[in-house]
């Protein structure tokens, strides 16, 4: 698992920032309850002490996951961002065709996306579809309901 993930300045900062939660607050609450459990007696019938090694475990892992993901992130310069065509971090306007309704969305990477901000992934079905697209163009895209057809009515920052 080497591959670079792109990320923006304010995605890595709340991956870091969520990091550090979990490294200074979750992993000594975690530990403490694990202490107070072993400190109870038997550990082969002790079900505190076995949920809090569960759930150290699980701490660890996301820990773990996280720190991969910072290391291999690379941030993408939002300052050299092209509007031309669709490309990730554009905030895209598009109408569909099919019913008339307008949508914007900013293509983000895949850590980012949150369909309630706005924000979607750019390998989504529609993101893929609208990549490389200049404004005023009529795109086919295949999405889980069928084809829809949109017109990319404008590209910004």
């Amino acid at each position: 698992m080497s591959d670079v993930i792109y990320i923006t300045e304010e995605g890595l900062k709340k991956t870091q920032e969520e990091l550090n939660h979990l490294r200074m607050v979750e992993r000594p609450t975690i530990s403490r309850q694990l202490a107070d459990a072993r400190d109870k007696g038997d550990l082969t019938e002790n079900a505190e002490y076995a949920a809090a090694k569960e759930a150290l475990g699980m701490l660890e892992m996301k820990i773990s996951r996280l720190e991969e993901i910072v290391n291999r992130s690379r941030l993408i310069d939002e300052t050299k961002i092209d509007t031309s065509t669709v490309r990730i971090l554009n905030k895209v306007k598009i109408r569909n065709m099919n019913n008339n309704s307008v949508m914007e969305y900013q293509l983000v990477p895949e850590s980012e996306a949150n369909f309630k901000e706005g924000k979607i992934a750019v390998n989504s079905p529609i993101a893929m579809g609208l990549i490389g697209k200049k404004e005023g163009e009529t795109v086919d895209i295949l999405v889980p309901s069928g084809t829809i057809q949109f017109e990319i009515i404008s590209i910004s920052t």
